[in-house]
């Protein structure tokens, strides 16, 4: 068996501690609608339910404030899985024939 030269070190008596590593969590996405003359509100309303879970009431209030405000958040997810609903939904919407805009944007 070779000899390990570090067996050798005498830290006179000091113990050494590493410093605890903070784990980061990872940076959140939200998932935003876009408000256009063409995709009709019922669209909205049953894609929101479809692909983000809200109820007729949640998913009411949040395409009226995409069509009084411009834009709206439908989530806050990991940055995978909101770019991932967001391309469920931009492909959802071409299949039947609505520019509905939606993109991902880091929370503050």
């Amino acid at each position: 068996m070779a000899h390990d030269p570090r067996e050798d070190q005498d830290l006179g008596g000091e113990v050494v501690v590493e410093k605890e590593r903070k784990l980061e969590h990872p940076r959140k996405f939200s998932v935003i609608f876009h408000n256009d003359d063409y995709t009709t509100r019922e669209f909205v309303v049953q894609v929101l339910m479809m692909f983000f879970g809200k109820n007729e009431t949640e998913a009411t209030h949040i395409m009226l404030t995409v069509h009084h405000k411009g834009r709206g958040t439908a989530g806050v997810y990991s940055r995978d899985l909101a770019e991932t609903k967001a391309q469920q939904v931009t492909d959802y919407a071409a299949k039947h024939e609505m520019p509905l805009k939606v993109t991902t944007e880091p929370c503050d």
